[in-house]
């Protein structure tokens, strides 16, 4: 079955969420057995994005942190998290147009968070690309 590309980042979102939840209760996680339970495929872009926020979390946090203006990211809900972690990975880390990576964090942010949580995203994506 062949994804579009917003298909893709949609079940990143879904298999960062899963590893963060189990990471959190202590649950050992097998990132390869998250990205096979949830996409039946084998797809690079998922394992690149997956296998890059999971390796980049603590920098991609410090930049959220330093955009988000009296919160932190941690506060943020798990999926807002992993929209906004992934959305940050693809702008530093990838050549996918701007105008795409904010595009694409916010309709997951529309799908899956709260309005607040989708503000937030879209603020920080908007600063770090104006600077």
């Amino acid at each position: 079955m062949a994804y579009k590309r917003s298909e893709l980042r949609e079940k990143c979102m879904i298999i960062l969420y899963q590893y963060d939840l189990m990471k959190n209760n202590k649950v050992e996680v097998s990132i390869d057995e998250l990205i096979k339970d949830t996409i039946e495929i084998d797809n690079e872009f998922v394992k690149d994005i997956v296998y890059g926020v999971i390796t980049h979390q603590e920098e991609l946090d410090k930049i959220a942190n330093q955009y988000i203006k009296n919160w932190t990211i941690d506060r943020l809900d798990k999926t807002g998290a992993s929209i906004l972690r992934i959305a940050l990975f693809e702008l530093k880390f990838t050549k996918t147009p701007e105008i795409v990576v904010i595009n694409e964090a916010i309709e997951l942010s529309k799908k899956y968070s709260e309005d607040s949580v989708r503000k937030i995203i879209n603020a920080v994506l908007d600063k770090m690309i104006r600077e």
